[in-house]
């Protein structure tokens, strides 16, 4: 048998192509065939706009606080593990807090030692000072009660309940 059969659709599409209408098998015209086959092609991009609205709307309800941070992100791509980041950061800022407390105390005694070796040469300016250094005190420390501060600067949170 042979399977070279002309497609009366297909020669349909080749005369219309050429401005000749003609008219299919089955009482078919050639702008019948190809609005349904744009019907098709619509009905087509509907769906894909459809899947692609699911697939916003999907991608857009992850919470970004749920989803790893960058830099842990890029310390599972080198191959390093984030917990033991964090732990060296840790022992880090730990170290640099016991530097830097170090460094308090050591002006905590250079002032003591001032303090004594003035008092011993100057005693009524000693004296004179310490009583503007309490008044200043108590001034910051009453100022900042009225503005919620602690006494370091920090300001006080209150609580949700």
């Amino acid at each position: 048998m042979d399977n070279t059969a002309p497609n009366p659709s297909a020669a349909a599409a080749a005369a219309a192509g050429n401005g000749v209408q003609v008219q299919g098998a089955g009482g078919e015209r050639p702008e019948d065939a190809s609005k349904q086959n744009l019907a098709q092609v619509t009905s087509s991009i509907q769906k894909t706009l459809g899947l692609l609205h699911q697939l916003n709307l999907t991608v857009s309800s992850f919470n970004s606080a749920s989803q790893l941070p960058l830099l842990q992100r890029l310390l599972i791509d080198d191959g390093k593990n984030p917990d033991e980041f964090t732990r060296d950061v840790l022992n880090s800022c730990i170290a640099k807090n016991q530097i830097t407390k170090g460094k308090t105390d050591a002006f905590k005694s250079l002032r003591k030692h001032l303090l004594e070796e003035l008092e011993q040469a100057f005693p009524e300016d000693v004296e004179h000072y310490r009583e503007i250094r309490a008044t200043s005190a108590a001034e910051a420390k009453r100022l900042a009660q009225s503005q919620g501060t602690l006494p370091n600067g920090d300001v006080k949170v209150k609580a949700e309940h």
